[in-house]
Parts: C-alpha cells; sequence; structure tokens
C-alpha cells in the first residue's frame, strides 16, 4: 500500500516515513500542498495524511482538490483539539484527523481502518456487521450482542452511517446533511435529540457509550 505523507516540517516526515515503512507501506513524502497534490495526480496512493497549516496550499485546500478526483482516504493532522480548519477539512472530506502531538501506534491503527475500509467500499455488502452489531440493509433489521432491535427510520440511517464509518470521524455537518438533507444543516438540536435516542437503545447500563462526543467536532463510533 502507497502512502503519501504531507507535512511542511521535516522531524513530523521522518518519524512518519520510518514507521509506516517498517510496517510495509511505501512512503512519499511531500512538503506542501501543491508538491503533494502533483505527487497525487502521479503516484495515486492508497491514503493521504496530510497537516493543516503549510506554505502555498494549506490541508483544507488540498482535500478539496483530492475529493474533485478521488475518493482516496485522508488523514488530517491537527496541532489542536479546537482548531477550527481540522472541522473545515473534514467537511472537506476527509476522513479522520489525529492532533499533534500524536500517539504512532494509534495513528497505525487510524491508517489501517482506513484502508479496510476503502477495501470494502469497493463492492458495498447487502448486510454489515462490525463488533456487537449487525445490520441487513435490504431487510432494515438491526441486531445489537444478537438481540434484534427496533428502530425508526431516521435512527436506523444513523446506526448504519456509523456502523460503516467505525472509528472515523463524524462532523455534525456531515452528520445533519446525511440525515436530513442539505435543509437541516442548521438545525443541531435535531441531531442531539437523534443521538440521545439512539444511545438509549444500543448502550448498556455502566458501560462506555458506543457514540462518542468529539468536543467541537462530531461524533466518533465504535462498535465494541
Amino acid at each position: 500500500m502507497r502512502i503519501l505523507v504531507v507535512d511542511d516540517e521535516r522531524q513530523i516526515t521522518r518519524v512518519l516515513r520510518t514507521s509506516l515503512e517498517s510496517h510495509g507501506y511505501v512512503v512519499a513524502i511531500a512538503q506542501d500542498g501543491l508538491e503533494a497534490l502533483r505527487s497525487f495526480e502521479l503516484a495515486r496512493p492508497d491514503l493521504v495524511i496530510t497537516d493543516l497549516s503549510m506554505p502555498n496550499m494549506d490541508g483544507v485546500e488540498l482535500t478539496r482538490a483530492i475529493r474533485l478526483q478521488s475518493q482516496t482516504p485522508i488523514i488530517v493532522l491537527s496541532v489542536s483539539e479546537h482548531d477550527t480548519a481540522k472541522v473545515a477539512a473534514l467537511d472537506a472530506g476527509a476522513d479522520d484527523y489525529v492532533t499533534k502531538p500524536f500517539s504512532t501506534p494509534e495513528l497505525l491503527a487510524r491508517v489501517r481502518v482506513q484502508l479496510r475500509r476503502r477495501a470494502e467500499e469497493a463492492a458495498p455488502p447487502a448486510k454489515v456487521s462490525e463488533g456487537d452489531f449487525s445490520i441487513d440493509i435490504e431487510a432494515h433489521r438491526v441486531a445489537v450482542r444478537g438481540e434484534e432491535l427496533h428502530l425508526t427510520p431516521k435512527e436506523f440511517d444513523l446506526l448504519l452511517l456509523f456502523v460503516r464509518n467505525v472509528g472515523r470521524v463524524q462532523t455534525h455537518k456531515t452528520l445533519l446533511r446525511a440525515i436530513w438533507g442539505p435543509g437541516g444543516e442548521h438545525q443541531p438540536e435535531y441531531l442531539r435529540v437523534l443521538i440521545a435516542q439512539l444511545r438509549k437503545k444500543i448502550d448498556l447500563p455502566e458501560q462506555p457509550s458506543h457514540i462518542e462526543s468529539e468536543p467541537w467536532v462530531g461524533y466518533r463510533f465504535r462498535a465494541t
């Protein structure tokens, strides 16, 4: 698998190259967004890891440019939990983010998740199973820990979106647009209510919620 790493900090690119290559990935390096876009168009990597703050073309612009031509997974690197550019990148089509300074094992796990999802999306299945969850899309049936669960249509759509994107952060805007269409983007209270209803149905008492809040950003789903 080929990974394009984009960052103007040479220490970061050295660390990422060493870590990724030690796990069998072929790594290309770019120092800014323009160089990265040229490299992407020539080499067509399987995944992109990009910083947000860079000269010439930042990570948000790079994400938009890649999304015009490809659905290649993109993981963005951010220096702040509350970085508005991070949210903008996710809304522009990035798949996940990691906050600097980052844990190398966590980043590698995120890389594996995105590459596995890309392979699975090549042929979307009629049934989706992840951890505690099994969804029959055609029959509109859901089982959680082996027990069938009754969900409203919007709860079903939200859970299916989450299960298809386990471990991948979903911004508030992305979720509102997916469930209610463009007109729902400015109604965050709809999402809060729906999330609360779904949590009541799928979570176990005194156990961490499957739906984890990402402050200022959105939600991330875990299947176990």
